[in-house]
């Protein structure tokens, strides 16, 4: 929450106060904003004319706006079931087969090897809390 005399003796903002009410605008975007009131339909209309004339700045500022690029995809590659914590290291070599050959980027295969580490953390979980469930049974 912003405070109306929260300033330093130096005239800066103190600590806990940013200047201005959250969500407030720059002046130059409401500027803007007010100059293209009301045109946005026939902006997008002309941009749209200028790229399928072949303008190809206006074909990528129009396909960006209409599908932009995804950020995240789904990928297909075999992955073995881990049933164990010891399949976690039988998993993540197909991770790295799957980049060898192509069928993976690094990156896709990092975010594949941090699900795989997680499950790995779950099975040893599972697995340590069996064990000391029957390891107090048996001292009872």
């Amino acid at each position: 929450m912003t405070r109306n005399c929260g300033r330093n003796t130096d005239g800066t903002f103190g600590p806990g106060n940013p200047g201005k009410p959250k969500g407030a605008r720059h002046k130059a975007t409401t500027a803007a904003l007010a100059l293209l009131d009301g045109q946005a339909e026939a902006l997008t209309q002309r941009a749209m004319e200028t790229a399928l004339a072949g303008d190809t700045t206006a074909l990528r500022l129009c396909l960006d706006r209409i599908a932009p690029p995804r950020k995240d995809a789904p990928v297909s590659f075999t992955l073995p079931r881990m049933a164990s914590a010891k399949d976690a290291a039988t998993a993540a070599a197909a991770v790295l087969d799957a980049v060898a050959l192509g069928d993976l980027t690094p990156n896709e295969a990092a975010q594949i090897m941090g699900l795989i580490e997680t499950y790995r953390r779950t099975l040893e979980t599972c697995d340590l809390e069996t064990r000391v469930a029957a390891l107090e049974a048996g001292a009872a």
